[in-house]
C-alpha cells in the first residue's frame, strides 16, 4: 500500500537515493569551494558558486509520480483515478503541456472534458538543504528552507506565475474547463507577497486553491502559515485533512464564469434569468446569457 504520510523528510532521501542510481552527484548537488555537494548554497557562504539545472526535471518527475500515488490514494474509494501527463487538447492539454495530475473517472492518459474531475498543477522541489557524502553515500540534513539561500516550491515567484499562468490558458482554452477545479499544489508556504493574490484567484475562480502538503517545512516547529484570510493558500497536516478537503471540492457543483459587461446588460440578464422557476435553472439560463 502507498504510504499515506504527506511531504516530510523521507521524501526528499528517497528522491536522492532513487536519483543516485542514474545520476552523478554534480547533476544533483551543487559543490562548493572545499569540495562539499550541497543540495543548496547555505545562507552566508561566500565562495565560487555554479549553476545547477539537471535537477529541475529529476525531482519535477519525482514529485509528480510522488503525489499522483498521494492523490490516488485519497480517492481510489469513490472509484476515481489520478492520472499523471494527462492530455485534453480540448482545454489546453497538450502534449507538449499535459496536466502534472488528474482525476478523471478513466485511467487514460487521453483523457476528455466530461471525465475530468480535478486538475493538480504540482509544484514541488527540494526543500532541506542537504549534504551528501561520496565516500560513505550517506546524506545530512544541514537545515530547513530559511538555512539556505534557495527559493523551493511555491516560495519561488516564476514557479507561482507559471502556475498562474498555465491555470489561465486552461481557463480560456473552452467554456468545457468552466466545471473543473484547479489547484496548484506544492510542498513549502508561499510569500506574504502573495497571500492576496491567492486569496483573489481563489474568489474569482480562477484557481480554487494552492495548497502545501509539507506539514513541517521548518525544523524546530517553526511557525509558517496555515492559511490565508479566504483559504486561498492551505497547508495540510495530516492525509486525513488533505483528504477530506479534496472529496468536498469534488463534491462540489461549480462553475467559472467571468465577462465584462455593463451595468445595463447584467442586469438584462439577471431579469431574464430570474424567470426561470428554480435556483439551478436561473443559474443555469444566467451562465448562458453571460456567454453570449
Amino acid at each position: 500500500m502507498v504510504d499515506k504520510q504527506l511531504w516530510v523528510k523521507k521524501q526528499e532521501i528517497d528522491f536522492f537515493n532513487q536519483a543516485r542510481g542514474f545520476a552523478s552527484p554534480e547533476q544533483l548537488f551543487y559543490k562548493d569551494n572545499i569540495g562539499r555537494y550541497l543540495a543548496y548554497w547555505p545562507k552566508g557562504y561566500k565562495g565560487i558558486k555554479t549553476t545547477l539545472q539537471s535537477r529541475n526535471s529529476l525531482i519535477g518527475n519525482f514529485t509528480e509520480k510522488w503525489t499522483t500515488n498521494l492523490i490516488q490514494e485519497v480517492v481510489k474509494e469513490k472509484g476515481l483515478y489520478a492520472v499523471q501527463d494527462a492530455i485534453c487538447d480540448e482545454i489546453a492539454l497538450t502534449n507538449m503541456s499535459p496536466a502534472d495530475v488528474v482525476i478523471s473517472k478513466n485511467k487514460s492518459i487521453n483523457q476528455t472534458p466530461e471525465d475530468i474531475i480535478l486538475i493538480f498543477e504540482v509544484k514541488m522541489s527540494v526543500v532541506w538543504n542537504w549534504e551528501f557524502s561520496d565516500s560513505s553515500n550517506t546524506l545530512t540534513c544541514l537545515g530547513d528552507f530559511k538555512s539556505h539561500q534557495g527559493n523551493p516550491g511555491l516560495l519561488r515567484s516564476d514557479s507561482m506565475l507559471k502556475a498562474i499562468g498555465k491555470s489561465i490558458n486552461i481557463r480560456v482554452s473552452s467554456y468545457k474547463s468552466s466545471t473543473i477545479p484547479i489547484v496548484v499544489i506544492g510542498n513549502t508556504p508561499i510569500t506574504d507577497s502573495y497571500y492576496s493574490k491567492v486569496d483573489h484567484l481563489k474568489t474569482s475562480g480562477i484557481i480554487q486553491g494552492f495548497w502545501s502538503v509539507n506539514p513541517k517545512p521548518l525544523d524546530n516547529n517553526g511557525e509558517n502559515i496555515k492559511h490565508t484570510q479566504n483559504d486561498g493558500f492551505l497547508r495540510f497536516d495530516t492525509f486525513e485533512e488533505l483528504k477530506l478537503k479534496v472529496h468536498d471540492l469534488l463534491s462540489q457543483e461549480q462553475n467559472f464564469f467571468s465577462s465584462m459587461k455593463s451595468k445595463q446588460e447584467i442586469g438584462k440578464i439577471i431579469e431574464i434569468a430570474n424567470k426561470k422557476p428554480n435556483y439551478k435553472e436561473k443559474a443555469e439560463e444566467f451562465l448562458r446569457l453571460i456567454k453570449e
